[in-house]
């Protein structure tokens, strides 16, 4: 006998017509299925999720949540009820981060998705950590932001970066260093070369120049081709033109976001002295913060290690002799494998895995796009 479990992912219900492109669209094979055979709902957002009530749910949450048959608080929540409750201030992995700055006479630099839709991070993280800052007498304290434009608003920028310097004006702490879109920071398909040109603004300040982070937003949108998705590498410059801030030696660096597929590849190439996906003319020595378990094998600190979640499906076919084979492109590969196996890169014993490798999609940048 044979089981299969096909993932659609994004394909949704609702009784409400108007722009569902499900109800609109010809499925005469999915409304076949629904006739024949019997079915049911999954609710994919909030706390069936475990994120937040009224918030929309991702691609990792829903895997992990399938893979587990059980509610698994997400960091999301977890991190959210940290900062009500005032553990998050005490954070160990933050604290250290924090005393390393002080010890060395460093810089500290925070790093993530500069947006609220909080499915890879927040700024309401951001913001907590700058409280944090202010709360420990630090005063050098750079902000890198990964420009959104697909879970918010396209051209959404302008308002977070306002609230942004909002914020740093009322604590007293922060300056914002560097802009740049997820396309390039957030490449999880093996794009090295988007990358690379976030490595290099990161820590060499190689990017379009300008002193002020509004001002280099509207730049880019005159251009006319430019959405937060794809800005191209911003350096925010002080006097002379020379970079604000960028990611030294003796350096910490806390990494605000909490999803890890995404933060994966920008973090391989700060942290691993192995790393060969492209030349690097400087490679700094960092104290580096992931804000949750980006991938088990790199050794680094973080902020809110993941729950063992006992009994997954995966562990349990494969405790009961049962042979599993887990198929994706590179796209959704973490998210049948890792998230489904509740954050555990292993495979269990039986358990194949086979990622075939899409024909490039061309997009508008030129290069491959990622769904």
């Amino acid at each position: 006998m044979r089981v299969i479990l096909v993932v659609r992912d994004g394909w949704g219900y609702s009784e409400e017509k108007q722009g569902n492109a499900v109800y609109l669209a010809n499925t005469p094979n999915n409304d076949r299925y629904m006739e024949e055979y019997p079915w049911t709902l999954l609710k994919c957002t909030g706390n069936a999720i475990g994120v937040p009530e009224g918030t929309q749910g991702g691609s990792e949450p829903g895997h992990l949540t399938m893979g587990a048959g059980r509610v698994v608080w997400q960091p999301l929540e977890e991190i959210n009820r940290g900062i009500e409750d005032g553990s998050f201030y005490g954070n160990p992995a933050f604290l250290d981060a924090i005393r390393h700055v002080k010890d060395k006479g460093s810089k500290l630099h925070l790093m993530g998705l500069h947006s609220d839709q909080g499915i890879h991070g927040t700024t309401q993280h951001l913001y907590a950590l700058l409280e944090l800052a202010r709360m420990k007498d630090l005063k050098r304290a750079f902000i890198h932001c990964f420009l959104d434009g697909r879970d918010v608003p396209e051209r959404s920028a302008k308002a977070f970066i306002e609230e942004t310097l909002r914020q740093i004006d009322e604590k007293g702490v922060g300056e914002i260093a560097s802009l740049m879109g997820r396309y390039y920071a957030m490449d999880r398909d093996t794009n090295w070369e988007r990358t690379e040109r976030a490595y290099d603004l990161l820590t060499l300040g190689e990017g379009h120049g300008e002193t002020d982070a509004l001002r280099a937003i509207d730049k880019a949108y005159r251009k006319g081709d430019e959405t937060d998705y794809y800005l191209e590498p911003m350096v925010i410059t002080g006097a002379g033109g020379s970079p604000l801030a960028t990611i030294d030696d003796e350096d910490a660096v806390i990494f605000w976001n909490f999803r890890s597929d995404r933060a994966r590849q920008i973090t391989y190439a700060l942290t691993q002295p192995e790393f060969d996906k492209f030349q690097r003319c400087k490679f700094p020595g960092v104290h580096f913060t992931c804000m949750s378990v980006y991938n088990q094998s790199l050794g680094l600190s973080v902020a809110f290690p993941q729950k063992e979640v006992e009994n997954n499906m995966g562990k349990v076919l494969s405790d009961h002799g049962v042979r599993q084979l887990r198929i994706a492109e590179t796209e959704k590969y973490a998210h049948v494998t890792f998230f489904f196996n509740s954050q555990v890169e292993e495979p269990y014993p039986g358990e194949d895995r086979i990622r075939p490798r899409p024909k490039p999609i061309l997009t508008s940048m030129s290069g491959t796009a990622s769904p």
